[in-house]
């Protein structure tokens, strides 16, 4: 069986960064599928589940009520390695072109204050798996080493 794309990239190489994981073609629209590398692969420990949880609801329920990409919003995701997440949006982007949108989504999550959306028996599966606090600090981690002066090397999956 053949490896999938995802599958081909070097995560000996592959620094925590913003890159385009692929495109896809839906009838007349582009879907590109974003990888979110919050974390340094097989060097670093890897987010928790509580906290990549709390990233997930906070993430999904800003990108969602975004005016600008909201309706191109199709999913935001942890990635099963607990290293990132993926995000997929309707039309034909570049690493660069979201580089603003993830640096709101990324202060959104690093200063929300309240109620974590959707952390009730009622909305979700495992909401007791949440932690606010850590998920807070990891935002601002990424927003710091990553998204305020991202180079153009954590733009590009390495060779």
């Amino acid at each position: 069986m053949e490896k999938i794309t995802s599958f081909t990239i070097d995560h000996l190489k592959l620094q925590p960064g913003v890159y385009v994981s692929r495109k896809d073609t839906v009838g007349d629209n582009v879907i590109t599928t974003f990888d979110i590398r919050m974390t340094s692969p097989n060097e670093e420990p890897v987010m928790n589940t509580a906290e990549l949880h709390t990233i997930e609801h906070l993430a999904a329920t800003f990108l969602r009520n975004h005016k600008d990409f909201g309706t191109k919003m199709l999913y935001w995701g942890p990635m099963g390695c607990r290293t990132g997440n993926y995000l997929l949006l309707n039309g034909d982007y570049e690493s660069k072109d979201i580089v603003p949108l993830l640096i709101e989504t990324f202060e959104f999550i690093r200063d929300f204050q309240g109620d974590v959306p959707g952390a009730s028996a009622k909305d979700c599966g495992n909401y007791l798996d949440m932690n606010l606090g850590m998920a807070k600090y990891l935002a601002d981690k990424f927003l710091k080493e990553v998204l305020y002066d991202i180079k153009p090397e954590r733009l590009v999956y390495p060779q």
